[in-house]
C-alpha cells in the first residue's frame, strides 16, 4: 500500500513544481495532469485496501477522469485563443489577461 501512495505523491510533487516553474502553457497543463493522476493513484488505493464493501474510491477517480479531461479541453481552447493572438506559448507574455 505504502508504495502506490509514494507513487501518487511523487507524481503530484513532480506536478506541482512542473506547474510553479515551467512557463510553457503546454507544460503547464501536462504537470496539472500529474497532479490529477496522482491524486486518482490515491483514491484507488485507498478504495482497494481500506473501502471493501462500497466503491467510493473507484467512483472519485472516475469523477477525476472526467474533470481532467473537460478541463484539458477548455484549457486548450484557451490556449489556442491566445496563441492565435500574441503567436507564443510563454507565460509572461500573457499579462494583459
Amino acid at each position: 500500500m505504502y508504495q502506490y501512495l509514494m507513487v501518487g505523491l511523487l507524481l503530484f510533487i513532480i506536478g506541482l513544481l512542473g506547474s510553479v516553474f515551467v512557463k510553457n502553457v503546454i507544460k503547464i497543463l501536462i504537470s496539472i495532469e500529474f497532479m490529477l493522476l496522482g491524486i486518482n493513484i490515491n483514491f484507488v488505493t485507498f478504495a482497494t485496501y481500506c473501502d471493501n464493501i462500497n466503491f467510493d474510491g473507484y467512483v472519485v477517480a472516475l469523477f477525476y477522469i472526467a474533470i481532467g479531461a473537460v478541463e484539458l479541453a477548455v484549457a486548450l481552447y484557451l490556449f489556442y485563443l491566445m496563441y492565435t493572438k500574441k503567436q507564443s506559448d510563454n507565460v509572461e507574455k500573457y499579462t494583459d489577461l
